[in-house]
């Protein structure tokens, strides 16, 4: 059975998923926030055994920069040897750019 990838995070990720909770908040759905933030790391979990699974991120066409799709999320990931980095959690209908 191949190695289990690590999961981390990088700030924008978090920063993402904050964002998240805190616009649930302010819609006075705070049970909804936290459905969907169990609902994001769910996904990214699987990704300890599936690193590919996630497709090439369309706007830059780079192997290693790959994303998941969990409606209405994008969770966009460098894929490494031994580890997955989340770098952003993104509503679906945003287009990623270069910093």
């Amino acid at each position: 059975m191949p190695a289990r990838h690590r999961i981390t995070f990088a700030l924008s990720a978090v920063v993402d998923l904050e964002e998240v909770r805190r616009w649930c908040v302010e819609q006075d759905a705070p049970e909804v926030g936290e459905r969907l933030l169990g609902e994001i790391v769910a996904a990214i979990e699987g990704l300890t055994d599936f690193p590919e699974s996630g497709r090439v991120v369309p706007e830059f066409g780079v192997e290693g920069l790959r994303e998941i799709v969990h409606p209405p999320f994008r969770i966009v990931y460098r894929l490494e040897a031994e580890r997955v980095r989340i770098v952003r959690v993104w509503r679906s209908e945003r287009l990623l750019r270069l910093p």
